[in-house]
């Protein structure tokens, strides 16, 4: 299924015992989104239901290795945010709890398209595109021109200039590759990255991580969420964001419940919370600019147009299957070789 036209209108990591508590009375989230957001959300919940509620930020790719490894004595009920094609990964492999939400009428078409996809265990929370953001204070000192393009980032000039996440733990990342497969072709694609991996200074466990960066004034160039580098950019960060000229990819970020969850009807209250516009509008609240689901929601006023942005068809039925994800992640370690 393929739903641009809606949306246009690992290394495992082992988390401390305390780290995810087991007792009934609280709410275990694993959080894939920003951790200013994971804190709003946290404090805003807690604060409306009176439910303690335990919510380590993780990346993506590692909330699925996470919830793999616990499927026969699963301790977390609810895995809130990241790219949704890891969650459809888990939802292939029967690892997530089927749940309508009560807001299903009021999500925008792209929100219900995907719930449709994941067989009823996911459904879209938020949207937004790819792309590339640099600091323009450095980019001047170095005396470098601006990029513009996908293919930009990958000339000799820039060799030490860039960041981007690693695929297997980064959702953010492992769209750049999707992305990338998708509006080249895959064998042009490893080409390319292969060229672009000669400027790329370190692969970032985080996909925001490259951004941010950027904004701090460490990396000259960061590839990530546009929406992340609007955060930066809004804080003070001397950063132009680019929508990359060739066309771009986007994500879907996703809530689901995790198939074992010992706290079912807890886990279904905070589905239906995330999907409101109140919970929704945290996101704002953490000054986060991404496209929320639901269409009752106010959308920050910084989050970029994503309908006036060039974007490929996004395959998320194939690309959202493990065997396309397993076999990409072992042709880029092959290939690309991401160990710096």
């Amino acid at each position: 299924m393929k739903l641009l036209t809606a949306i246009g209108a690992g290394v495992f990591v082992t988390l401390a015992t305390a780290t995810i508590c087991r007792a009934s009375d609280t709410l275990n989230i694993l959080c894939g989104v920003d951790e200013a957001w994971c804190a709003v959300m946290k404090k805003t919940y807690e604060t409306k239901t009176g439910l303690a509620v335990k919510m380590p930020r993780m990346s993506t790719g590692e909330i699925l290795d996470y919830v793999r490894a616990e499927k026969d004595t699963q301790t977390v009920d609810v895995w809130w945010g990241g790219t949704g094609v890891t969650h459809l990964q888990a939802a292939y492999e029967g690892l997530l709890e089927p749940y309508r939400p009560k807001q299903e009428a009021d999500l925008l078409p792209w929100a219900r398209n995907f719930f449709s996809l994941s067989g009823g265990t996911s459904v879209g929370l938020y949207a937004g595109a790819l792309g590339f953001a640099y600091n323009g204070e450095l980019l001047s000192t170095a005396g470098l021109p601006a990029p513009n393009c996908w293919k930009d980032l990958a000339k000799p000039i820039y060799r030490g200039h860039i960041l981007s996440g690693n695929p297997h733990s980064s959702g953010t990342a492992f769209t750049t590759l999707v992305t990338l497969v998708q509006l080249l072709g895959e064998d042009e694609a490893f080409a390319y990255m292969r060229e672009l991996g000669q400027n790329i200074t370190e692969y970032t466990k985080a996909g925001a991580e490259p951004v941010k960066a950027a904004g701090r004034g460490e990396i000259t160039i960061g590839i990530s969420f546009m929406h992340d580098a609007v955060t930066q950019k809004e804080a003070g960060a001397p950063l132009v964001i680019v929508a990359p000229c060739e066309g771009t990819g986007y994500e879907i970020g996703a809530v689901s419940i995790v198939k074992g969850s010992r706290n079912l009807e807890a886990a279904r209250r905070f589905v239906d919370f995330a999907l409101s516009p109140e919970g929704q509008a945290t996101g704002a609240a953490a000054g986060q600019n991404q496209v929320p689901s639901n269409a009752k929601a106010v959308l920050p006023p910084a989050a970029p147009d994503i309908s006036m942005i060039k974007m490929v068809d996004y395959d998320f039925a194939t690309f959202g299957s493990p065997e396309q994800r397993s076999r990409l992640l072992s042709r880029f370690d092959s290939e690309i070789n991401p160990t710096n």
